[in-house]
């Protein structure tokens, strides 16, 4: 008989938060080139990549540049200097903003963390856009020294949660860093897939509204 859920445990970064005006930007510095890229293609395949290429705590302009040189080529762009310079100045320092589906954050009667690679603004952020007290532990990889898809960083989060995995809901937008390490450990897992990307994918949800089915 499987245990009851005591724990929702979230990851953040394109969960919980996002970035709206991200594509926004890259679409339109590509059109000043001349290349028009619906922004539902450049979303498929910016997500597809963001589950080969790992981002780091702290993001830098090589990194971001190496990324969107990679992307560019999944859409059959070969980008110049020029172009991913001015990418990357078009979305760096964008703001973060809370997800239209979140209101039901507070209306689940149970308890809810957040499991997440990020730097140690997250707290800050979450409170901002959130709320404060929504979350009884708010984990980050930069402040632990593990990151996902490390099972230490879930088994870290279990015992700071005091809890079992079979007693936990974990739910996150990468089937790499979120579902399989969390599974692999017995953690129950959703998927959270607002753009539809994942189809094939069963025990996946399209709004948060959607996880009150799963308790």
């Amino acid at each position: 008989m499987s245990k009851i859920t005591r724990i929702i445990l979230f990851d953040a970064a394109n969960t919980l938060i996002y970035k709206p005006t991200l594509y926004y930007k890259i679409r339109s510095v590509l059109a000043k080139y001349s290349y028009e890229i619906e922004e539902t293609k450049l979303q498929y395949h910016h997500k597809l990549l963001s589950e080969i290429i790992n981002f780091p705590d702290r993001t830098s302009k090589e990194f971001y540049k190496d990324f969107n040189s990679e992307l560019l080529l999944s859409l059959g762009i070969i980008a110049s200097e020029e172009i991913l310079n001015e990418i990357f100045t078009a979305c760096s320092y964008l703001e973060w903003k809370a997800f239209d589906d979140l209101s039901i954050l507070n209306e689940l009667p149970i308890e809810k963390a957040v499991l997440s690679n990020f730097n140690s603004s997250l707290s800050n952020i979450l409170d901002q856009l959130i709320g404060k007290n929504i979350f009884s532990e708010i984990i980050i990889s930069e402040n632990e020294n593990y990151r996902k898809p490390s099972l230490e960083f879930y088994k870290l989060a279990l015992k700071k949660l005091n809890v079992e995995p079979e007693e936990v809901l974990y739910i996150g937008d990468s089937l790499k860093l979120d579902v399989i390490p969390a599974k692999k450990l017995g953690i129950k897992t959703l998927l959270i897939d607002r753009q539809n990307i994942f189809s094939s994918f069963t025990d996946r949800i399209s709004n948060m509204k959607d996880i009150i089915n799963y308790l």
